[in-house]
């Protein structure tokens, strides 16, 4: 995908926006003449957003009814929202989980200039640890920004998380966007929660369970299961055809 900065940007005929911090409310200045939308990426706390009130969308999509209804509250607006479906569940892969294998799904441990990190990972390192030790293979997906080497005493993924979840048997990590996408693919999920993360309510609904201590990693594993239908239907929204559909409400909006 090309990549620009505002002075090298080319003609564009939409500009989407996945938040309402400082760039993208300096981008939807800097480009005012552009149609604008708002589209729910990755997840935002259901709190309204400082500079929210500067941005003026024309369309606003998220994947999922649980996801919209936060993002219109981040966003601070009760407009309604276009559910889409995420374009990573387009093409799930069919689960044949390996008997002992555990995917860790980790978050961000260093902040960078893309963005901020994620409490959690040390617990989140004990409890692969403590996993591994009862004789569970340990599979990582890790985040885009994560520090891999954290990581290299175990597998990682080669392939993006929701592809590798058909064949782990459960996963555990820091709650994150990942989290609904792989319970659509039925594969069960572990919350690891730390006392100074704030994580949205409906990425904790389709949790399992959650853990604060990494002695609690095997039991929570073992025991771990799928939300029940209607809870997996509110965080993942509809499957299949959803790059298509984003698109087709996207193109609709543009100049």
């Amino acid at each position: 995908m090309p990549v620009a900065t505002p002075d090298t940007a080319p003609r564009a005929d939409l500009l989407v926006v996945t938040g309402a911090g400082d760039w993208p409310a300096d981008c939807a200045a800097r480009f005012r003449k552009l149609p604008l939308v708002a589209s729910s990426l990755a997840y935002q706390q259901p709190v309204r957003a400082a500079r929210a009130k500067e941005l003026h969308p024309r369309l606003i999509t998220s994947s999922s009814p649980t996801e919209a209804r936060a993002f219109g509250a981040y966003l601070g607006t009760r407009r309604r929202i276009k559910v889409v479906g995420s374009p990573q569940t387009d093409g799930l892969p069919e689960r044949k989980p390996e008997p002992g294998l555990v995917l860790v799904l980790t978050s961000v441990t260093h902040p960078d200039g893309t963005g901020s990190a994620a409490p959690g990972t040390e617990l989140l390192l004990a409890s692969a640890e403590k996993l591994a030790a009862a004789g569970k293979r340990i599979l990582v997906g890790p985040h885009p920004r994560e520090d891999r080497t954290l990581w290299d005493r175990y597998e990682i993924s080669d392939v993006a998380s929701v592809q590798a979840a058909d064949r782990a048997e459960a996963a555990i990590g820091i709650p994150g966007t990942v989290f609904p996408l792989v319970t659509a693919v039925g594969t069960p999920v572990v919350g690891v929660t730390d006392p100074a993360l704030t994580v949205p309510d409906y990425l904790l609904s389709v949790c399992s369970s959650t853990i604060s201590d990494a002695e609690q990693a095997v039991a929570a594993i073992d025991s771990a299961q799928l939300p029940d239908a209607r809870t997996l239907a509110d965080a993942v929204g509809p499957v299949g055809g959803s790059a298509r559909r984003l698109l087709d409400v996207w193109s609709r909006f543009a100049r």
